[in-house]
């Protein structure tokens, strides 16, 4: 019941950002978190110093948005790379964006992974133990999906979890995403997506493709920057967000 209330009252809206495609600049002021590209799927030095800069500005909370090793995919191609690895290249990662965070006056406080580094990790063991290990070692929480192997392994090592939901974003009947390219994977009507959320946040419940009512209980709604549209989308959910008085801001 005290969770329910919870969720009618506040939630957390995210963004990925420093990828070098969308409207960054308009994405910032609708959102609480920052999901900053680290550089290996997307963004250059000089974009993700600016992108940290605007989020400092903008009192936005920063995420290191980790990903394999694939700026040819754009961090959508499932890479099997060994756990010490993936540990290393996550911490790789967290490492950069802090230091250009903390040029900016800001810190990296949670991290993110990215594409097909984020689906993994939903049921693949040893990826998700590398990408909490890394957290971990980082001192720094983990946004992922709800009932994923990374969110149980890193309940069980003490790294604070961040339940993520999706916006735009179709589910499966299992609470997981439908993936790119099939039917129903995006939405793009922001009145729909707006509606979707707010009774997201209000009733901790979705819809899957099929019709079925799924039951997620997140802390974020995350809001793709690239989606055509996207600006839009997110201007709609924030409104429909203050109009439910749902309070928008950084989850804890």
């Amino acid at each position: 019941m005290d969770r329910v209330a919870d969720r009618a009252r506040v939630i957390d809206l995210n963004a990925d950002l420093g990828e070098g495609v969308g409207d960054d600049s308009a994405m910032i002021d609708l959102v609480t978190s920052a999901n900053i590209a680290c550089g290996f799927h997307a963004g250059t030095p000089a974009d993700l110093a600016a992108t940290c800069r605007d989020a400092v500005a903008a009192d936005v909370r920063i995420g290191a948005q980790v990903s394999y090793p694939d700026r040819a995919g754009f961090g959508r191609r499932f890479m099997d790379v060994a756990p010490a690895d993936l540990v290393a290249d996550v911490l790789y990662q967290i490492g950069a964006l802090a230091a250009l965070a903390e040029a900016a006056g800001g810190r990296v406080t949670y991290v993110k992974p990215h594409g097909a580094l984020y689906n993994a990790i939903v049921h693949h063991e040893r990826q998700a133990d590398a990408v909490v290990e890394a957290a971990r070692t980082a001192g720094l929480g983990l946004m992922c999906l709800p009932g994923s192997e990374a969110m149980g392994r890193a309940r069980r090592a003490g790294v604070p979890v961040i339940a993520e939901a999706f916006a735009d974003r179709g589910y499966t009947p299992q609470a997981t995403l439908v993936p790119r390219g099939e039917p129903g994977a995006l939405l793009t009507d922001p009145d729909e997506i707006a509606r979707r959320v707010v009774r997201l946040v209000e009733t901790g419940v979705i819809d899957a493709v099929d019709g079925t009512p799924i039951e997620i209980d997140a802390d974020s709604v995350c809001l793709h920057g690239d989606t055509p549209g996207a600006v839009e989308h997110a201007r709609r959910v924030r409104e429909a967000l203050v109009e439910a008085d749902v309070r928008v801001r950084a989850a804890p």
